[in-house]
């Protein structure tokens, strides 16, 4: 007999899960295909990594201006043993040379350390660093990429990427980013209709965009005339589109190259959640890198 529960554990939360993960399983296939006969240390980077498995880890974290989550907008991943992106990183074939693990929970951590354990033949391979993403990464970036070419797998529970981190990636000219921009479940609810934002929230935009005008992008002045002869003004907020479009925009700014089109995870009410955003970080892998991504994003729009 079907065990019921397990069949509405995977559906509930699952199906915006699976899809960043089988975009994200099918790039890594083509990338380390393409990169089989090149003399470049391939490497994965995975930040926010988790336990190496899917878990209900986004409904732990706290509801907050620093990691705004909306419970009618949020839903959880699905609790249970499926791969979640590093486990499904270390099964890609051809391997990657290395596997860069960062999570900054020590609990996390210590989950991701038994990857090794499972699969032994990579345990040499597999590089676990416990600490902020932001800060783990940018050091990271810091070091000597002239031999070295990388996929990096952004999948933050909110607001947490900083701008400089994002900078920092596209300065070394070998990462290729995958990036989650929290568009419905950070970004848009923290924008106001009234245009009034709390300063702490104010300062959780300037880091996550890199700059302060976003505010004039966001919201416009309506002026309609009235029957009296007068003018009204009336303060209109962007729509999601506008927002992410701009966030993509900026992403142009830095790097090589960027999907035109990113994808959009749903929840089950079909409100937007996350863009899935491309960015190629080398010029001469630049066409092919592109051709894949918005191949596999075309599936999540």
């Amino acid at each position: 007999m079907p065990d019921d529960r397990k069949d509405r554990e995977h559906q509930f939360g699952g199906a915006w899960t699976t899809r960043k993960l089988e975009v994200l399983a099918g790039y890594l296939q083509g990338y380390t295909t393409a990169l089989k006969k090149t003399p470049f240390q391939k490497l994965y980077i995975d930040a926010f990594a988790g336990t190496g498995y899917r878990e209900n880890r986004r409904e732990n974290e706290e509801d907050s201006p620093q990691n705004p989550l909306f419970p009618d907008m949020a839903e959880p991943e699905p609790q249970s043993f499926l791969d979640g992106s590093a486990r499904l990183a270390l099964k890609i074939e051809p391997k990657f040379d290395q596997y860069i693990f960062i999570e900054r929970s020590p609990e996390r951590c210590a989950h991701l350390e038994s990857l090794k354990t499972q699969f032994p033949g990579l345990a040499n391979k597999i590089d676990i660093r416990q600490g902020d993403a932001n800060a783990k990464i940018q050091e990271l970036c810091a070091t000597d990429w002239r031999s070295k070419r990388a996929v990096l797998f952004l999948d933050p529970y909110g607001m947490q990427v900083e701008w400089k981190t994002i900078e920092a990636i596209a300065k070394t000219k070998a990462i290729d980013l995958w990036l989650l921009f929290p568009l419905g479940i950070g970004v848009n609810r923290i924008l106001t209709k009234s245009g009034d934002i709390p300063n702490s929230w104010r300062n959780r935009l300037n880091l996550l965009l890199g700059n302060e005008d976003w505010y004039d992008e966001f919201y416009k002045v309506e002026i309609t005339p009235t029957l009296f002869g007068e003018n009204k003004e009336t303060l209109i907020k962007a729509k999601m589109e506008t927002i992410g479009r701009y966030f993509n925009n900026r992403l142009k700014s830095v790097f090589i190259g960027v999907a035109e089109e990113p994808g959009v995870l749903r929840n089950s009410a079909n409100n937007p959640l996350y863009l899935l955003c491309f960015a190629v970080g080398n010029e001469r892998g630049k066409d092919i890198a592109l051709r894949i991504a918005q191949h596999l994003l075309k599936e999540v729009r």
